[in-house]
């Protein structure tokens, strides 16, 4: 093994050993199994290319090459080539866990569990920090650089840890550092000679010496002191080794089953809960408020062909002053303030904060909380609410059906308008709309009108198991079959609103639970809940809760959307009615196969059957056309190189020509040849023969002289082909001319000699030898690493003219140079 290779394995390792702080962030060990096949494949890749002696682009090439296709084996998508060889769907579904990704770094507190998006993430990044890793360690010969993205990687778990990393992960990386820097150095020791003590020892190639055992005692001092120096300052106790965690690690992520934060599914967490047989607490809620509305959660807006998805929320620190929507109250909606204290058992473990909407001010919470004021949710992407107790005042608005009929609809270039109305095209969502909206002036009418639509009279119930539909569609499903829980109706009439033009979007949260003697609401999984919200024009959002109010334990109506399946003699209030606590609770279906479609998907809303995929094979005539114009490269650049010697070549020889004289006789007048164009010649011929040598793997002695090199092949090379051997003297000697003779060799066919000459090699070399001529000549390649090399030195020498040239400028030395007074 030679001591680049060994180089570059090492970088690999230390690049491994670097990420070991991810351990901090994921729950099991799948990330580093799945990190040290990528890099692994990168390290052969790179190994491979140094052995075909590439040039530094072609060995980055090759390492982003290997790490595509170990992120293939590792990700696939399901239509690779043998297992690994990606297709253009492989990278599409790349993107898509890209995508993916975004949302669930929001969506997932430490420590994460397996999830392929964020997997695939961190395996992503270690692997391109693996390429620029190998890149300064081994190409640029620059290893301490490698420490740069070394520490970004460790940057990672420092940003999003809740505390801090733990210190063996960080001992673990500056190991590797090390290593990398070790062995480095004994690599170019050994390169440079034998090391010797100052007594004239020979010291061994591992045997430290004085300075290097220095070194690595300086080095392990500063690993001991960038650990131990939180502890011993005072305000850094809480530094590198406090590492608290959040819970046992267990679980995912669901209310009521411990363990981390975990993904947020609003929809998994409701169908999952509620048809539990077990009543759990979740929430205690106390209020000034004598009717409250709901308990809000978290919101799902995000309406894609597989139906509503959470959007990832954005907001500022909950510490800071919140807006206050009773500054700016419309007419005809009444706002009052009121005062809540929530407490939240351990059993629900959720990155959300359950609060009422419309909050002005919180208590007992830090600034790892976010309020967003466009969803009204308070989130964090460091912490989660298990077992947290807070206070907070909140503005309560009720709103008077005159009111949301004089409000004007949105224009269509508001962002709400844009982003709360999409959706996929429905056809048989559409008619209806149409149909319910028909002759309805404002929107709240239209509203109105598809909320009423979900009523008994019209033959929608509420059932714990709902029936599965025949058209594959859910949307069409429940509307067809009429039957469903508060997750179906909720999402429903979102969509159904969205078709009219109006932004909607569902809420999740709590009903109001059971009342202790205290005067404090107890919510439990039953009274999870999910209901729709309207937005108006200068009101804001709506609660619309389409369930049939009988079903759902605490649930509550208004004036502006009654309880439309209550006896006609009944008036609704303007305050809230709730239902029999003995009514079942807002619960999910409990059919196996729909329960665990939901679980997975919430609300699926598939579209019609398959999606027209475009043809893939344009992407592979366009890649195949890709890949061979760039290994075309070097073949077109030897063959113009040839090409033009052979222009150069074409020297004329003495010629006499007849020239007319007196009386009318001609004579012969000789025409001399060009002495520097034959000269020329001589030196683009030769030029050409030791390319040719270069490409067919002859030694190049650029010691010899013309005569003996050309000696040496005759001998050598060629010596069963006479033809050959006697063109290669001629083609010594001539440049041997062009070089030392005042007269240069011009009589002479140096054309046909080289091609004698390059047939000669051709047929004396393997077959590998000769494919390697034609399509990716050495000649050319090594042209290209000397032209760079070159080019890089001429940056050191002009960088360091300039560094001179800057001195001469120093305020010290024109100081220096002033006369004393």
């Amino acid at each position: 093994m030679t001591p680049h290779r060994n180089i570059g394995f090492v970088a690999a390792a230390a690049t491994l050993l670097a990420a070991a702080p991810l351990s901090a962030i994921f729950e099991r060990w799948t990330w580093l199994i799945q990190a040290a096949v990528v890099v692994a494949v990168v390290a052969g890749s790179a190994a491979l290319s140094r052995l075909g002696r590439m040039p530094l682009w072609g060995q980055v090439l090759a390492m982003l090459a290997g790490l595509t296709l170990g992120l293939t084996w590792v990700f696939p998508g399901g239509t690779e080539l043998l297992a690994f060889v990606p297709t253009p769907a492989t990278f599409g579904h790349f993107g898509d866990l890209l995508q993916t990704s975004l949302q669930d770094m929001r969506s997932y507190g430490v420590k994460v569990p397996d999830v392929d998006s964020l997997l695939f993430l961190a395996v992503l990044g270690i692997g391109a920090v693996a390429v620029v890793v190998d890149v300064l360690a081994v190409g640029l010969r620059r290893p301490a650089l490698a420490g740069l993205p070394m520490l970004a990687i460790y940057s990672v778990p420092v940003a999003v840890y809740v505390d801090s990393v733990p210190a063996t992960p960080f001992v673990v990386g500056a190991a590797g550092y090390l290593w990398l820097l070790v062995t480095d150095n004994v690599d170019r020791v050994r390169r440079f000679g034998r090391r010797f003590t100052g007594e004239g020892r020979d010291v061994d190639v591992w045997e430290a010496s004085p300075l290097a055992a220095a070194g690595r005692r300086l080095a392990v001092v500063g690993v001991i002191v960038a650990v131990a120096l939180p502890l011993a300052v005072p305000g850094m106790t809480g530094g590198l080794l406090n590492n608290v965690g959040a819970g046992p690690g267990e679980g995912n992520g669901r209310p009521g089953q411990g363990g981390s934060s975990g993904r947020v599914d609003l929809f998994a967490a409701l169908s999952g809960q509620l048809n539990q047989s077990e009543v759990i607490d979740l929430v205690k809620v106390s209020t000034n408020e004598t009717t409250p509305f709901y308990l809000r959660l978290g919101v799902v807006d995000d309406l894609r062909p597989s139906g509503f998805q959470a959007r990832v929320p954005t907001g500022r620190p909950i510490t800071r002053p919140l807006p206050d929507p009773g500054e700016r109250a419309p007419r005809g909606v009444d706002q009052q303030r009121y005062r809540a204290t929530v407490e939240v058992t351990r059993n629900l473990n959720m990155p959300l904060m359950p609060v009422y909407a419309e909050p002005v001010k919180t208590d007992d919470l830090n600034g790892n909380w976010l309020y967003d004021p466009n969803q009204q949710v308070v989130f964090s992407n460091r912490d989660n609410a298990r077992g947290k107790s807070y206070s907070f005042d909140y503005v309560r608005s009720t709103f008077s059906p005159a009111a949301l009929r004089a409000a004007p609809s949105l224009p269509s270039d508001s962002p709400v308008m844009r982003q709360q109305t999409e959706r996929p095209s429905v056809p048989a969502v559409e008619e209806l709309v149409a149909e319910l909206v028909k002759g309805k002036s404002n929107d709240y009418d239209k509203v109105r009108a598809i909320y009423d639509y979900f009523s008994v009279e019209n033959g929608f119930t509420y059932s714990l198991s709902t029936r599965n539909g025949s058209s594959g569609e859910d949307i069409t499903d429940f509307l067809a079959t009429k039957v469903g829980y508060c997750q179906q109706y909720a999402a429903a009439m979102a969509w159904l609103v969205r078709a009219a033009g109006i932004p909607a979007r569902v809420a999740v949260g709590f009903t109001n639970g059971s009342k202790a003697d205290s005067g404090t609401y107890v919510l439990t999984n039953r009274n999870l809940h999910a209901w729709t919200e309207v937005n108006f024009s200068g009101i804001g959002w709506v609660p619309f809760d389409a369930t049939p109010a009988a079903a759902v334990t605490g649930s509550v109506r208004s004036a502006w959307a009654p309880d439309i399946d209550a006896p006609e003699e009944a008036t609704p209030s303007t305050g809230s009615t709730s239902a029999p606590d003995a009514a079942g609770p807002s619960a999910g279906p409990n059919e196996a196969d729909r329960l665990d479609k939901d679980t997975d998907q919430g609300l699926t809303l598939n579209q019609g059957g398959p999606a027209e995929e475009s043809p893939v094979w344009p992407w592979w005539l366009a890649g195949a056309l890709a890949l061979l114009a760039l290994l075309a490269v070097p073949a077109l650049r030897r063959s113009a190189l040839r090409r033009r010697r052979r222009v150069r070549a074409v020297t004329p020889a003495a010629t006499a020509l007849p020239v007319p004289g007196q009386r009318g006789e001609t004579r012969q007048v000789v025409v001399g040849v060009d002495a520097e164009a034959a000269r020329a010649d001589a030196h683009a011929a030769w030029d050409e023969l030791l390319d040719t040598l270069v490409d067919f793997h002859v030694r190049v002695d650029r010691t010899e002289t013309p005569r003996a090199t050309a000696e040496r092949l005759a001998r050598e090379a060629l010596a069963e082909r006479g033809d050959a051997a006697t063109g290669v003297r001629l083609l010594g000697r001539a440049e041997e001319r062009a070089r030392y003779a005042r007269d240069p060799l011009t009589d002479a066919e140096l054309q046909p000699a080289l091609r004698m000459v390059r047939g000669a090699l051709a047929a004396g070399a393997d077959r590998r030898t000769r494919l390697l001529a034609a399509l990716l000549p050495p000649s050319v390649l090594q042209r290209w690493r000397t032209g760079l090399a070159e080019r890089s030195a001429r940056v050191v020498t002009t960088s360091g003219e300039v560094r001179q040239r800057m001195t001469r400028w120093s305020p010290r030395r024109l100081l220096a140079g002033r006369p004393a007074r």
